[in-house]
């Protein structure tokens, strides 16, 4: 957003290394000056009423239990008329249950996947109007089949490897396993608040 559309980029996570490296990523592509990161939560940000003219979140949802606070805290920090986009994991159409671990919980407990529908609720109980929504489970499962044919080689010194740790091969299996079986499908969804 920074560097295709000009945009000041504020950005927000619970885990402080993340704001850091993010930081330093942002100032080694040139994008210091455009972009901020603050250690903090979702459900209740730093930020006053209508400060934003838009917002996304990118894959944060399945982290997140109370999905009506978090959408609630999105709505007031945006202008009115705001677009939020969403990318997400959402629950698959088979409702059969995950296998873990997978990119973002080792267990269930640790999981907060919604179906399409609770979404779209809960969105509009917050003040969103739902204006688009996109199932991408054939990019998801494209993403996956690269990966299993890059798995013989040697890993990238890049990659999402490094933030998943040890473990990401078999994350990166249950995950690709789980959205071929419609147990689990990522969505775009974009909205705009009322």
């Amino acid at each position: 957003m920074a560097s295709q559309h000009g945009c000041n980029v504020t950005g927000i996570d619970l885990t402080p290394e993340y704001c850091e490296v993010a930081s330093l990523l942002a100032a080694k592509v040139g994008l210091g000056d455009r972009v901020s990161y603050h250690q903090g939560s979702a459900l209740a940000t730093p930020f006053t009423d209508g400060s934003f003219d838009g917002a996304y979140m990118i894959h944060v949802g399945m982290n997140i239990a109370d999905k009506a606070k978090l959408f609630r805290e999105v709505h007031r920090v945006l202008a009115p008329e705001a677009t939020f986009g969403i990318y997400d994991i959402l629950r698959g159409p088979s409702g059969g249950h995950l296998e873990f671990p997978v990119p973002w919980a080792t267990t269930a407990e640790a999981s907060f996947l919604a179906s399409m529908e609770e979404l779209r609720d809960t969105l509009g109980e917050a003040g969103f109007e739902v204006e688009t929504t996109t199932d991408r489970t054939e990019f998801a499962k494209e993403f996956f089949a690269r990966l299993r044919k890059q798995a013989g080689e040697s890993p990238s010194p890049v990659g999402l490897h490094l933030v998943m740790g040890e473990d990401f091969p078999t994350k990166a299996a249950n995950m690709a396993r789980n959205v071929n079986e419609g147990r689990c499908a990522p969505w775009e969804v974009v909205c705009r608040r009322r």
